[in-house]
């Protein structure tokens, strides 16, 4: 009899994934520079999915610091992507061919394409998408705002999800504000989410400063194979944790039906 905890999909994954947020060296990211991420990816990174570099980080940070971290990610298989801000800011300042130029110095493979203050079209979205495709980059997109105005329309979502697979964009990112609106207006809204054809697609935005109740309440509404996103480093582990049951946040059930 081997001793062990059960079975969970491994990496790649479809479901479960866990997409880590490099905030960098602050409270919540991590300490003594790369050494840190290192430090973070031998005891985590089978838990790891992908690593989203936070925000403008791509700009605040050193670029050797950056693409020390994007080397490490990528050596431990845990795909690095700039956060949707970087592109958002550099479309609005009309200014992508110089974001292409950064992704590239600091090594980064992929970046998130989101609208959470920029509105694109469809075709534009799909123009660009394609275009930084065509160019070697690993798209990631992102619906939804940071200030929503409205509870998100699920068949809006599902459409947009549908759109982007045409190019070959398997999961999409949801915006921490949009589930925050969609759970606050409805008492069945989040039911309704799990409900779709297409729930499997998405990758929740969970709230890093309401870790971990609110990362317990997630698994137990949708389950441990729910898909997360913007886990901070220090919370990877215990969130595994919680997907096989372990923690007082999740009433150690992994002790269900033995004792």
């Amino acid at each position: 009899m081997t001793f062990e905890l059960p079975p969970r999909e491994g990496k790649p994954r479809r479901r479960g994934l866990t997409t880590m947020i490099d905030f960098g060296p602050d409270e919540m990211g991590w300490a003594g520079g790369p050494g840190g991420i290192r430090n973070v990816l031998d005891c985590a990174a089978d838990y790891i999915d992908s690593a989203k570099i936070y925000a403008l980080n791509g700009l605040l940070l050193p670029r050797e610091v950056v693409r020390a971290a994007a080397t490490l990610y990528r050596d431990y298989d845990c795909h690095p992507f700039a956060g949707g801000m970087l592109f958002e800011y550099a479309w609005a300042k009309g200014e992508l061919d110089g974001f292409e130029a950064l992704m590239r110095a600091v090594e980064l493979p992929g970046f998130e394409i989101s609208e959470n203050y920029i509105t694109l079209a469809d075709d534009e979205r799909r123009t660009l998408i394609e275009r930084f495709q065509k160019a070697g980059f690993e798209i990631v997109y992102e619906f939804g705002r940071k200030a929503p105005t409205e509870p998100m329309k699920l068949d809006e979502l599902g459409a947009v999800i549908h759109s982007v697979a045409e190019c070959g964009i398997e999961h999409v990112i949801v915006e921490q504000s949009e589930i925050d609106m969609l759970a606050d207006s409805s008492p069945t809204g989040l039911d309704e989410l799990r409900r779709q054809n297409w729930f499997d697609r998405i990758v929740i935005e969970a709230d890093p400063y309401r870790f971990p109740k609110q990362h317990a309440g997630l698994i137990e509404t949708f389950g441990r194979d729910v898909n997360l996103c913007n886990i901070a480093p220090g919370q990877v582990l215990r969130l595994e944790g919680f997907r096989q049951g372990i923690g007082r946040a999740v009433g150690y059930s992994i002790m269900d039906g033995l004792v």
